[in-house]
């Protein structure tokens, strides 16, 4: 059993008070748009971190973290990649692959919108946690902590915190 912690689109702030929602899980993923390596390097200090870049990580991201990763989680496979779509609306560039060999979860960010849909016709999860920093027009943070169980994916619960009006230096 594994506890995760799932986030995205931090661009270059993490919100004190996530930690504590991530005190108790094993990994953290984060699905692009880190911002800068300071960012991923809390983060991989707190926790043993998996992420990928996004469209607006600069090199010193890019250089880490991969476009895509593939990789298992206890016995479900796992494709996380910062632009990916929804369910019936991937992108162009996942569609050969995820109809070929579709993973059990899908997760995506870039949207800042918090989504966890189950494709029926390709039958699994897919999740985007949303945006946890305070870029965009996206006026709640969210985040998600779910168990993987073996096979399963279980107790799902999400993180939300209306997006301070002034930045936080202090973290």
């Amino acid at each position: 059993m594994k506890r995760i912690g799932l986030l995205s689109d931090t661009h270059g702030f993490i919100h004190p008070r996530l930690f504590a929602f991530f005190e108790n899980v094993d990994e953290i993923w984060h699905a692009g748009d880190f911002g800068n390596i300071e960012i991923a390097d809390r983060l991989a200090d707190f926790k043993p971190l998996k992420g990928v870049y996004g469209n607006i990580d600069g090199q010193d991201i890019r250089v880490v973290y991969p476009l895509h990763q593939r990789f298992k989680c206890e016995d479900v496979n796992i494709w996380m990649t910062h632009i990916g779509g929804y369910p019936g609306r991937y992108e162009k560039y996942v569609m050969p692959e995820i109809f070929r060999h579709p993973p059990d979860l899908f997760i995506s960010g870039h949207s800042h919108i918090l989504k966890v849909i189950f494709d029926k016709k390709l039958n699994f999860l897919h999740m985007n946690p949303g945006a946890a920093g305070l870029k965009g027009f996206h006026k709640v943070l969210t985040a998600l902590r779910f168990v993987v169980d073996g096979k399963n994916m279980r107790d799902l619960e999400i993180w939300e915190m209306e997006k301070p009006k002034k930045l936080i230096h202090e973290l």
